[in-house]
């Protein structure tokens, strides 16, 4: 990660799992979880927007980015565990966590499981409460839990992503996650950060977070919460919108198709995207 703002910092796990992290500023914490398959190197705009009152750490989780790459532990729960190593290992305090897409799943599963543990507030950006929905709800269901596969859909990506289309699944994928504007560079970027998780851990990953529910943790939090989402996202906005009706006191931000409100919005309008953030933590 040398072209990648800050500076590089590992951690080993008590599996013996090295993480690395980028890290720039000083002051009250940021921690950045990436979505399912990205890379902390995608935060880029926020390492440098925003580390001139924060300290702020961009995570790569394992498998992803340039952290170790174990044949196990592709689950929320362990990824969840992951996390709280790290902030009792360096011992961070206070900590606002910022999680994208699959890290807001993270970090619902931290919280389920070891409560407000060193955290300060929570950034939950563009993800729905449930990825893949039961066939059986009404269309105000759907609406409200936002999920984008059946159990069967889950399955052929699930396959396809394991097996020799792997590559050519993930670049239909991700390209449906950008508005039009985005250039074809920055989507070449964002499909290489991507493939940096194998394939078949990519897969095991998506098939764990796509069967999970996260209703009634959501509705057990109740630290500060800033709850961002994309007019235009796969992940639909009123998912978002009834996340932030079940947190007293959130905060809800919808990102208009023309502001980059697709599911990256933070990479289409980082200066939007930072300003919020930063408004928000200075509460």
């Amino acid at each position: 990660m040398s072209d990648v703002p800050g500076t590089e910092g590992a951690f080993t796990l008590s599996d013996g799992t090295v993480l690395r992290y980028r890290e720039a500023g000083a002051g009250p914490v940021l921690l950045m979880i990436p979505g399912w398959s990205q890379t902390a190197e995608q935060f880029k705009h926020q390492i440098t927007g925003l580390s001139d009152k924060h300290h702020v750490i961009a995570l790569d989780m394992r498998g992803h980015g340039a952290s170790d790459k174990p044949d196990f532990g592709y689950r929320i729960s362990r990824l969840a565990a992951d996390v709280k190593e790290l902030l009792d290992g360096l011992d961070l305090r206070g900590v606002s966590i910022l999680g994208h897409s699959m890290g807001c799943s993270v970090i619902w599963s931290y919280h389920d499981l070891f409560g407000s543990h060193r955290l300060a507030s929570l950034l939950l950006i563009d993800q729905m409460p449930v990825v893949a929905g039961n066939p059986a709800w009404s269309e105000e269901e759907k609406a409200n839990y936002g999920p984008i596969f059946t159990p069967d859909s889950l399955y052929e990506t699930i396959n396809a992503l394991a097996g020799p289309e792997g590559e050519a699944t993930t670049r239909g994928f991700i390209g449906g996650m950008v508005t039009d504007a985005m250039t074809q560079e920055t989507r070449n970027w964002m499909i290489d950060c991507n493939l940096r998780l194998p394939r078949r851990h990519a897969a095991a990953l998506l098939l764990n977070h796509g069967g999970q529910d996260w209703r009634d943790a959501i509705a057990r939090i109740q630290l500060p919460t800033l709850v961002v989402a994309g007019r235009s996202s796969l992940v639909p906005w009123t998912s978002c919108a009834w996340i932030h009706s079940q947190i007293p006191g959130a905060e809800l931000e919808v990102f208009e198709e023309a502001e980059g409100g697709q599911h990256f919005m933070f990479i289409e309008n980082p200066d939007k995207f930072n300003a919020r953030v930063a408004a928000f933590l200075a509460r």
